[in-house]
């Protein structure tokens, strides 16, 4: 006799499911970054190799332009724009910063080359050009001591070191050279310009300002101005005109390749005596 028992089913009836969708299952999250690691890893394996050529390329480039501009510069007539070419063949020479008071030879003067602070560099960028900062700052104060700042409690000129204080070298400009305007516009200012800065506290030089000479920028930036300047690690090539507080503004050509107040009795009505 046949067992016509129904079969026993739990659950909702097969023809009421709904059919499942196909879909494509991809990698999973952790599987994609562990592929993401491997790659990364597999290039800087192979391309390690070439780090240091990369670097060396990139600096054999800043040579390149900083040649390239100071032969650009050196090109020129213009005694400003020869300037900003000593300025940048500066930058190609160690100088540990070195604020200390020096015995120094006089005319011609200097520290040890391999020392030095910003207005050493302004120094030796016109010395360069045959002008003794050293000697002219000296002559001045020698006749108009009262008219330079009394900073030091000093009674007289000191040629080992006046020509080294920025605020010197500031009334010596506002004396002999022009006084342009303190602004922040690119416009108003030229290749061989002298600017100073006051620092904000606790930079170095804060304490008698700062200074450095307007150069053009590297290789396609040339048309923007840059600055030459040591304020802590040697004669730097860097785009910080606008960085600090811009305290005095100057364009300096002497007359004749040296200048002192009696120099060129000429040269006194064209002169500032601006503080």
């Amino acid at each position: 006799m046949l067992n016509l028992r129904p079969i026993e089913y739990v659950g909702n009836s097969p023809r009421n499911q709904p059919r499942k969708k196909k879909t494509h299952k991809g990698p999973s999250f952790f599987g994609g970054w562990f592929l993401l690691i491997m790659v990364l890893a597999i290039g800087f394996f192979y391309l390690r190799p070439i780090i240091p050529f990369l670097q060396s390329q990139r600096a054999q480039a800043s040579a390149a332009n900083k040649q390239k501009a100071i032969e650009s510069l050196q090109g020129s007539t213009e005694f400003a724009k020869n300037l900003a070419a000593a300025a940048l063949e500066r930058t190609s020479k160690a100088v540990e910063y070195d604020p200390g008071y020096y015995d120094l030879p006089y005319p011609g003067g200097d520290l040890p080359s391999h020392k030095g602070v910003s207005t050493d560099l302004v120094v030796r960028s016109y010395r360069a050009m045959g002008v003794d900062l050293q000697k002219l700052v000296h002559e001045d104060m020698s006749a108009h001591f009262r008219l330079y700042p009394q900073l030091w409690e000093r009674k007289g000129p000191d040629r080992n070191i006046d020509h080294r204080r920025v605020p010197n070298l500031q009334r010596y400009f506002s004396r002999f050279g022009k006084v342009l305007e303190n602004s922040h516009s690119l416009d108003d200012y030229k290749i061989g310009d002298v600017v100073t800065w006051n620092l904000p506290y606790g930079a170095t030089e804060q304490a008698g300002g700062h200074i450095g000479i307007v150069v053009p920028g590297p290789g396609a930036r040339s048309n923007e101005k840059w600055v030459v300047h040591n304020i802590g690690s040697g004669p730097e090539w860097e785009d910080k005109l606008f960085d600090y507080e811009i305290a005095g503004h100057f364009r300096f050509e002497p007359l004749n390749g040296t200048m002192t107040a009696a120099a060129d009795s000429k040269a006194g009505a064209n002169l500032s005596t601006s503080p």
